[in-house]
């Protein structure tokens, strides 16, 4: 599964999820809620890339 990087350098992987913030391991980046920011600067959902 693709990871996907915030502007500030954040790194959300799907293996992992964000269980602090209501994403489970394993939760496939479409599957995240459309309402999920990035835990370490707020940034939205559509403010991340892809990357390998």
């Amino acid at each position: 599964m693709a990871k996907w990087k915030c502007p500030c350098g954040y790194i959300y992987d799907p293996a992992d999820g964000d269980e602090d913030n209501g994403v489970a391991k394993g939760t496939a980046w479409e599957d995240v809620p459309e309402d999920w920011v990035c835990p370490l600067c707020g940034a939205e959902k559509d403010a991340f890339f892809e990357v390998d």
